[in-house]
């Protein structure tokens, strides 16, 4: 990994949005479309609200959730209705959104459904991840019940259901394999824990540290 030092959140958020869109300017150079993984949670979000103003021609943008709550878009800890909210708007609203959740009980349920319309997406082109304290990412945790369908580096599938021990909602991921092969990898972590624990899962199995399974080739943006 690369690892990118900042001396404040601030900055570090308007340089990876700089350096995001510039990727992305630079893969509809010579593609006809791009397809671009994001993130939930509170820390890209200034990220987004920079990258939603860049000049880029974002109707030829498809924007993937890395993961979601199996919430609807509506709910508080929807992470589809921070994207809105957030990147989806400005001149990134011209963009394809493809979202992770539909109306169902359970995402076991609609696994093949949504992978229809995601399949014909990969490879993604750049993604932005993630990662909690526990070494989670996406939501790949050492402690889902299906970890181990999730990190599988050959034949795995495209999405994963998880269900996670003292955590409220079921989750649909995106598999290590599809996020690992993505052909721009950016990391977003603040404060000094989640440095260390960046750190640490160089030397941990992928199974006690999911972030490992996308370490390799990637940028890791940290402020403190």
């Amino acid at each position: 990994m690369n690892l990118v030092e900042y001396s404040d959140a601030e900055l570090m958020a308007m340089d990876v949005a700089n350096q995001l869109a510039g990727e992305l300017r630079t893969i509809l150079s010579h593609q006809e479309r791009a397809t671009f993984v994001v993130s939930g949670g509170e820390t890209p979000g200034p990220v987004y609200d920079a990258l939603c103003a860049a000049d880029l021609d974002w109707a030829r943008v498809d924007v993937i959730l890395s993961d979601e709550r199996w919430v609807p878009e509506v709910h508080v800890r929807s992470n589809t209705r921070m994207l809105r909210e957030r990147l989806l708007v400005n001149r990134a609203a011209a963009a394809m959104f493809h979202p992770l959740y539909v109306k169902a009980d359970r995402p076991e349920d609609v696994l093949a459904e949504i992978e229809t319309g995601i399949a014909p997406l990969l490879p993604v082109s750049v993604c932005l991840l993630g990662m909690g304290a526990d070494m989670h990412t996406a939501s790949i945790f050492p402690d889902g019940d299906n970890v181990k369908l999730a990190l599988k580096k050959k034949k795995s599938p495209i999405l994963v259901a998880m269900n996670v021990p003292d955590v409220q909602d079921a989750r649909i991921t995106l598999s290590a394999r599809v996020l690992d092969a993505t052909l721009s990898k950016h990391i977003l972590i603040s404060g000094r824990a989640k440095r260390n624990a960046i750190e640490a899962a160089r030397f941990k199995k992928r199974s006690q540290a999911p972030i490992k399974a996308v370490l390799s080739g990637a940028t890791v943006h940290w402020s403190l």
